[in-house]
């Protein structure tokens, strides 16, 4: 069985939001020679996460930040020192994996989505890893 990782390096530039990284998945598919299987994605931060979601209308990404702000609020009565625990908390809900299909050399995403890198703690630079597994 045939598997590649990658690791892959992007620098966020707001202190919250999210980044479409679709073409890291597709770039990673087309490294790998691999036509049909999986591809995993890992995001190996504690103030980060991955999501997918519409790519169509970029108010989506927008009302998804705002809504986690009122779920999660920058200032809160929180007792981690470091000022950041509400973006630990919105990446334990948003979760920091997702697994996609790859179906004749392209990721099985809906004619709509996108793969997001969602930073809470930013700007900064962070790092993706991308298993492409054949099956």
């Amino acid at each position: 069985m045939k598997n590649n990782l990658f690791q892959f390096e992007i620098q966020t530039k707001k202190p919250q939001g999210f980044v479409d990284i679709t073409y890291l998945i597709d770039e990673a598919i087309e490294k790998s020679g691999i036509g049909n299987g999986i591809v995993v994605m890992y995001c190996p931060h504690t103030t980060a996460g991955i999501t997918i979601n519409e790519n169509a209308d970029p108010d989506v990404v927008r009302d998804m930040l705002v809504a986690l702000n009122k779920v999660f609020p920058i200032e809160g009565d929180y007792r981690h020192f470091e000022g950041n625990s509400h973006a630990h908390l919105k990446s334990s809900y948003m979760g920091v994996e997702k697994t996609i299909i790859i179906n004749e050399g392209k990721p099985l995403l809906g004619t709509w989505q996108s793969v997001y890198f969602c930073e809470f703690d930013g700007p900064r630079k962070r790092k993706v890893n991308i298993k492409v597994i054949e099956g």
